[in-house]
């Protein structure tokens, strides 16, 4: 028998069975409502075990302090609601490389000063602010790089000052020059504020040379100096005579300097095309390298304390590591004239390089074409360049007797950044570096403009060595095969190497 049932919207049955139904003595309205209240029973259990989603809320994160404050967006990351992703971030990062171009503006100020031509540049391992410049005409300068002011004037070269170098205590400097004469003077505090005007100091010690002087540098962690003349020679500040003396077959020694790391070990170079190594204390040379053209400066990486990088005259930088001296770990090129100074950032992640072609230019260190390159139309010859000591800026020293301070970065923002901009530049930068194989993005990000003569003169370079090239390949074709062998990029410039 079909029972009724309670409502058109539940649409349910009522539970009997057929023997209930055939009893004599049943009551047909008491089976129906029992039946009834049991299922009743069980709808309310199963809606007791529902789950329900609720949005909880905390007023303090979702409502704003201040007026101005910026309200926090909500973002699903589910790809299925973004299709164009992809698509969307290369556009940003093709904006934020041609924003980069855009902002692009290294130059920060230049110190003037100097009377004639600046031959050397030294920065305090101590002091931020603090920067000593040497001319050609004798003078030797103190400078607040903040304040863009001298602050003292050392009084005492009579001739050019070849080279400067700062004690590791950032209390003393040394400076030596084409008259034979070390000069120790004294590094004081820039005051703060700065000075009204350039005050005159004398030195206070002087140890006399017989030879002319052209390269100085100061030991990272003894009171002890090295001078680069015909012959190298280590000098202790207590004593007048040089306590070591070092001549390995050079005419006069161009350049030196003192490892970070390993201290006692230091690097010179020779106008005999050789760089050498030197240790103090077996107080005999270690290895000489000969190459095929001469090395103007040499560098210390301040992080891997066995590689070190020469500029050399034949437009390249070579960096080399000290434990396996016949072959050079990477070659670095764009310079288009000799290379006359280098210099390691403390990160040791890039260093800079000046050059005779009036241009300074920023490598990475594993990388084999620059990074950056700097020059005006009023800058010339650069015989000296620095990093600062966080590796913000570069100072750079010309012929034209001026001190230029670069960003570092060239598109850099100066002056205190909100988190947001900080933020905001991390993600560009991000994204140029994730899409920066992309043709668009790469030709943004490497093309720099070039004074007319450095272009022509870099095209030029590249046709000869194309011609070259080919010409070596032409010459193997038409050989018998195994009969010439190919010299590596790394070796070619490597005369022989002397233990």
């Amino acid at each position: 028998r079909r029972l009724p049932t309670t409502s058109t919207r539940r649409r349910r049955r009522c539970e009997l069975s057929l023997p209930e139904l055939l009893t004599p003595n049943t009551n047909f309205l008491s089976v129906c409502s029992n039946s009834f209240t049991r299922a009743g029973e069980r709808e309310r259990e199963r809606r007791g075990k529902m789950k329900l989603k609720l949005i909880n809320r905390v007023e303090q994160r979702e409502t704003c302090e201040r007026k101005g404050d910026l309200k926090k967006v909500k973002r699903n990351l589910d790809p299925t609601l973004h299709p164009f992703e992809r698509a969307i971030e290369y556009t940003r990062a093709l904006n934020a490389a041609k924003l980069e171009r855009v902002f692009a503006k290294p130059f920060v100020a230049a110190l003037s000063g100097h009377t004639d031509g600046i031959e050397c540049l030294a920065r305090n391992p101590k002091r931020l602010n603090s920067l000593i410049s040497g001319s050609a005409s004798g003078e030797l300068f103190l400078w607040d790089v903040p304040q863009r002011k001298v602050i003292y004037s050392y009084v005492g070269h009579k001739k050019a000052v070849r080279a400067v170098a700062v004690s590791e205590c950032g209390t003393y400097c040394f400076s030596c020059g084409d008259e034979g004469l070390v000069k120790m003077w004294q590094v004081p505090h820039a005051p703060l504020g700065g000075v009204e005007n350039t005050i005159d100091c004398g030195e206070i010690a002087s140890f006399a040379s017989d030879e002319v002087l052209r390269g100085i540098d100061h030991h990272w962690k003894r009171p002890l100096f090295a001078t680069a003349g015909e012959k190298v020679n280590v000098w202790d500040p207590e004593k007048s005579v040089p306590i070591h003396s070092f001549s390995w077959g050079a005419d006069s020694v161009q350049s030196i300097r003192f490892n970070p790391v390993e201290s006692d070990i230091f690097t010179s170079c020779g106008n005999d095309r050789s760089i050498a190594l030197y240790d103090i204390r077996s107080g005999t040379p270690l290895h000489k390298l000969i190459m095929q053209t001469k090395s103007n400066a040499v560098a210390w990486n301040p992080m891997e304390a066995f590689n070190f990088t020469c500029a050399n005259e034949d437009c390249c930088l070579y960096t080399y590591d000290m434990r396996r001296l016949d072959i050079a770990k990477n070659v670095h090129k764009d310079h288009v004239s000799a290379v006359l100074d280098v210099d390691y950032s403390p990160t040791g992640r890039e260093f800079v390089s000046g050059s005779y072609d009036r241009s300074v230019r920023i490598f990475k260190f594993d990388g084999g074409h620059s990074r950056d390159v700097y020059h005006t139309k009023r800058m010339q010859r650069v015989f000296g360049v620095r990093f600062s000591g966080d590796g913000s800026y570069v100072f750079s020293a010309s012929d034209d007797m001026n001190v230029r301070i670069w960003k570092a970065k060239a598109s850099q923002k100066l002056g205190v950044m909100l988190p947001r901009e900080k933020a905001k530049l991390a993600y560009n930068s991000a994204l140029v570096k994730r899409y920066g194989h992309m043709p668009d993005i790469k030709r943004i990000t490497r093309h720099r403009h070039l004074p007319k003569s450095i272009y022509k003169t870099g095209q030029l370079r590249r046709d000869v060595t194309e011609a070259e090239r080919r010409k070596e390949q032409n010459r193997i074709k038409h050989s018998a095969p195994g009969s010439i062998k190919i010299k590596p990029a790394r070796k070619k410039k490597i005369v022989t190497r002397v233990e």
